[in-house]
């Protein structure tokens, strides 16, 4: 307990080869901590695992640069001169790539400095909010799950409501147009489902409702906000 204690609480004084091993394997294990936080909240359409190592590798570098300067702004300024002759020529499409890119090195470097406290809580505080945003839904524009079709006649819509009060979380009439000479009408609802199975109930009990065709659910799931 003693040395953790003196190896959190290392901020300042001469480099020593146990430190900076110390410094490199935290900067290594909060970097995978922070990719795993990105694998089990991606959404996006085109998974790539050599972003993830990026970013698992990416903090090692930064803290092995903080460790080389070591207070030292000659090494410093040669450090930040070669690094300008490096042209990054990866585009990111995604800012949220950018920001566990930047993630990454920032618990790097914060290791580097020997700021160890801050590199652990600004990780755990990193991954918790992502946590948080991901599950809350946060930003995300869509409210219902699919969008439901059906043909039916006109005098056919009281059995139609009971079943969709039923079997839907809420739904909304989004266009209603006449078909088949005005013998009957077409509906398409915008409908939000409390759960799965109830997709197939929904369907199942909509075509045995006299006089409807052409049931259809389009779901909205395959459409992935990125």
């Amino acid at each position: 307990m003693n040395e953790i204690n003196q190896f959190i609480t290392s901020y300042s004084g001469p480099l020593t080869f146990k430190v900076a091993v110390l410094s490199l394997l935290l900067a290594f294990g909060l970097a995978q901590l922070i990719g795993l936080a990105y694998i089990w909240t991606f959404r996006g359409m085109s998974y790539s695992r050599s972003f993830v190592h990026a970013v698992a590798l990416g903090s090692i570098v930064a803290c092995m640069l903080m460790l080389a300067i070591n207070n030292s702004v000659a090494a410093g300024l040669g450090i930040a001169g070669s690094l300008a002759i490096i042209r990054f020529r990866t585009a990111m499409r995604d800012p949220r790539d950018m920001v566990f890119v930047f993630a990454s090195m920032g618990a790097g470097i914060a290791a580097g400095l020997r700021a160890h406290v801050a590199a652990l809580l600004g990780t755990l505080i990193f991954c918790a909010a992502v946590f948080l945003l991901t599950m809350t839904e946060f930003g995300s524009q869509r409210k219902y799950d699919g969008l439901l079709r059906f043909q039916l006649p006109v005098s056919g819509d009281d059995a139609v409501a009971p079943i969709l009060k039923r079997l839907t979380r809420s739904f909304v009439l989004v266009t209603l147009r006449k078909v088949a000479q005005g013998e009957s009408m077409e509906h398409a609802y915008q409908v939000q489902l409390d759960d799965q199975e109830d997709r197939i109930k929904l369907v199942q009990e909509l075509e045995g409702v006299a006089g409807i065709q052409n049931v259809s659910l389009m779901l909205q799931e395959p459409t992935v906000e990125i």
